[in-house]
């Protein structure tokens, strides 16, 4: 619908009114998108100068004071809230600019004005409705104060955070009361402010007063914090130490002094129920990062300063500039979509875990891969959960080890056909229901929230109870260290410390930590398996990190401390399997060997043109063929085409290293034997009979890696393993019997004349076949005829 340059002019200047020319808080993309078409339409800048005076009327200018003097206010959850109404004799132009005067000199968070004046019939009331932002719950949906929505019934409108209703009411009582009903309503829209108990991470790393300096650094560097909490004999808090302090000691050569001479012992503590916008308040009033919470005299956690920009600033929330399509389903949303995954069983399962942490005060969570696919699919139904694992936090309580054990056990008396497992030091434990049973295959594992230092690369890591925070910081990728809350309030509610949805959404891997791969050199493998897996690109400062620990020479002496740590033996091994039986290998592979991880297994390793067209080579016999029975596991097979281009003398050191089967170890290291064997006399023999002699005492894995490896030799193994293999005689003992012979050691014989014999093409059939038996060994003459 074209517009005259008259209406064109009065719309801009109802946007120009409402937005401060574009320059309130609650402008959006749509006003200035409006406004530009409006100008399109002929809009009269001059015109729109005219009458966008930002000063105020005489009118306005009364009706200010008055207000400024009538104006109720009220702090919700942290929240300021005013209201007034203004009763003039009639309408009254400006109220707009009235409303954001209002608002920039009582620094409200939310006002609600409210014009009445007489009507024809009974009384007009005319609303106007300004926020400075919009409140995000902890579903990230915008739950605060919201006037689109307070006015909509009235048959007013606007976005949540300005917004406007017109409206007749019988007379100034109705009238009165319709405003009442607003501020009601207004006060109940904010939701409650996050309190200390909701941010602080807990159990508290503490040290004593006695502590040296010295010992207080590497403490923060075991446990990566920015402070330490002193406690005294009877655990109270005395004193805290930062990072800044002990640098500064160190600094002056005070390694050995206790950390009493240098820590702040002017403390300011918080409650548990202490809301955000005062911890926001303490720490800039007194320049403090971290406040100790303390719960009736005791220390149950701590707020840091990164925890207050973590609530107010989500990970999973988009930037300025950023695709809002970047962050991460609000938590109703993710609750549904975890319901429509799981079968209705499972999701009883789940409800009876939460529900039992709960009756205790703990927070369970779903963590892990579960969470990370749940996010990258667009059509939950299709997930298919058969290992789920859980950790249960203790919330600010002390930190207890069986906690896990403790709620699978509660879990398990509701379900008598589950069996518990438990392992491990912190006795995670593990909810099996068998295949055969309503819900299995299913095995859920329950674990404690824990924490873990390595303290050398490539040991086994020293693990703490602690936190969901501290628990998803030790996990490898941010992809994989999201928890989803499954307990009140909120669940559904994504916990995301580390940015894991941003880089699912711009798929890409990202490491944790600096460090991570020089810890754990099975990382690596993790990284490329998920990139390759998902489709993700491993992201620029990762892949630098992989490479720094690939080239500091930190994994030349492997062997030797792996033979020292059998878990990361298995956990390596346990990467290669995942890689190389999944239908990626060849590009996991591929990956593995652009970044020279293939040195973790031994530095000489690299996958050269040759090595690509024996795994190739494997890979065709193993799809032509299927060599069940024949103890030829396809995964196995490839590593072992890997392995065999190391030198002879570190084939079988490696394959042991790795905790391969014995065979496998047997098998590679006698190869360079077997293949030399092979050479010299496979080719030489002319007769089907004397290929299946030589190689029918290999057993089948060795002949498709010499096959492959050898290509000379490999007719012969194919048409060995293809054809002869297949090959048996036309009799067998019983016919030799019904023909008269004797059972005994001549039967071995006899047989496997025949089956040369067939082989070789000299019999074909039964009738054959008994001829030259009877010809080869005639029976002796029965006494009778003697």
């Amino acid at each position: 619908i074209g517009l005259t340059a008259a209406e064109a002019t009065v719309m801009a200047l109802g946007i120009h009114s409402d937005t401060g020319s574009l320059t309130f808080e609650q402008t959006t993309v749509r006003d200035a998108l409006a406004l530009a078409w409006l100008m399109g339409q002929g809009a009269s800048q001059r015109a729109i100068a005219d009458f966008t005076d930002p000063g105020l009327s005489p009118t306005l200018q009364d009706l200010l004071t008055l207000a400024l003097e009538t104006l109720a206010s009220q702090i919700v959850n942290g929240y300021r809230l005013g209201w007034v109404v203004l009763e003039t004799a009639g309408y009254v132009p400006g109220l707009s600019t009235l409303t954001a005067r209002l608002m920039s000199l009582t620094e409200l968070d939310a006002l609600l004005v409210a014009h009445r004046y007489p009507a024809s019939s009974g009384e007009k009331l005319v609303l106007i409705g300004r926020a400075r932002a919009a409140i995000a719950g902890e579903d990230g949906a915008e739950r605060g104060v919201n006037f689109h929505q307070l006015f909509s019934p009235l048959g007013g409108g606007g976005h949540p955070t300005a917004a406007a209703a017109s409206l007749r009411c019988a007379d100034g009582a109705a009238s009165q009361a319709q405003v009442e009903a607003l501020v009601s309503q207004l006060l109940t829209q904010v939701p409650p402010s996050p309190t200390a108990r909701d941010l602080m991470s807990s159990p508290v790393r503490t040290i004593r007063p006695h502590t040296t300096i010295g010992e207080a650094q590497r403490i923060l560097l075991r446990y990566g914090h920015s402070g330490l909490s002193v406690v005294n004999a009877a655990d109270d808090l005395v004193g805290i130490i930062s990072r800044r302090d002990i640098d500064l000691a160190l600094h002056h050569g005070f390694s050995h002094a206790p950390v009493k001479g240098y820590m702040t012992t002017q403390l300011h503590t918080i409650e548990p129920q202490t809301p955000l916008s005062v911890i926001e308040s303490l720490m800039v009033t007194y320049d403090v990062g971290r406040l100790p919470v303390i719960d009736q005299g005791r220390l149950v956690g701590i707020v840091t300063r990164t925890d207050v920009l973590r609530q107010l600033h989500s990970p999973g929330t988009p930037r300025d500039g950023e695709d809002a399509q970047l962050a991460p389903p609000p938590p109703a949303q993710l609750w549904q979509r975890l319901q429509q995954a799981l079968a209705p069983g499972i999701w009883q399962v789940l409800g009876a875990m939460a529900q039992a942490a709960a009756d205790r005060g703990w927070h369970l969570y779903l963590v892990g891969g579960a969470v990370r696919d749940l996010l990258l699919s667009d059509a939950p139904d299709c997930l298919r959960l058969q290992d789920i694992d859980l950790v249960v936090d203790g919330f600010y309580q002390t930190a207890q080890q069986e906690a896990g054990v403790t709620l699978a056990q509660a879990v398990q008396a509701q379900f008598p056909e589950v069996e518990l497992q438990v392992y491990g030091r912190f006795q995670t434990a593990a909810l099996v229901w068998p295949k055969d049973s309503a819900l299995g295959p299913l095995m859920v594992d329950v674990a404690t929230a824990r924490t873990e230092f390595y303290p050398y690369p490539a040991a086994n890591p020293e693990v703490e109870a602690s936190s969901i925070r501290q628990d998803l910081y030790r996990r490898d990728f941010t992809i994989n260290a999201m928890a989803l809350r499954l307990t009140p309030p909120q669940p559904g509610t994504l916990l995301d410390f580390f940015g894991g949805s941003l880089d699912l959404a711009q798929k890409q891997v990202r490491v944790l930590h600096a460090n991570s791969f020089i810890e754990d050199p099975t990382r690596i493998y993790r990284a490329v398996r998920f990139a390759v897996r998902l489709g993700f690109t491993i992201e620029p400062q990762t892949e630098g990190y992989i490479r720094h620990a690939i080239a500091s020479g930190i994994y030349a002496d492997l062997q030797g401390q792996m033979a020292k740590v059998p878990a990361l033996q298995a956990r390596l091994r346990q990467e290669l399997k995942y890689i190389l039986q999944a239908p990626y290998w060849q590009a996991a592979l591929a990956l593995l060997d652009r970044l020279n991880a293939l040195q973790c297994l031994h530095n000489s390793l690299t996958l050269n043109e040759d090595l690509w067209h024996q795994l190739r080579r494997m890979d065709r016999w193993l799809t032509r063929f299927d060599p069940g029975g024949k103890q030829v596991i396809p995964w196995q097979m490839r590593l072992e085409v890997v392995l065999s281009h190391l030198a002879t003398d570190q084939r079988g050191a490696v394959a042991n290293m790795l905790q391969l089967p014995q065979a496998t170890v047997d098998r590679l290291g006698q190869l360079a034997k077997i293949e030399a064997d092979l050479i010299a006399s496979l080719p030489q023999h002319s007769r089907a009979s004397q290929i299946y002699s030589q190689l029918q005492g290999y057993d089948w894995p060795t002949l498709l890696l010499v096959s492959v490896r050898r290509p000379r030799l490999g007719r012969l193994i194919w048409r060995y393993l293809t054809q002869l293999a297949t090959v048996s005689p036309p009799l067998d003992g019983n016919d030799l019997k019904q023909l008269g012979y004797r059972p005994g050691p001549e039967f071995r014989a006899m047989l496997t004349r025949l089956l040369a014999a067939c082989l070789d093409g000299e019999v074909c059939d039964r009738t054959s076949a008994i001829a030259l038996i009877q010809r080869e060994y005639p029976l002796p003459p029965s006494p009778a005829k003697r």
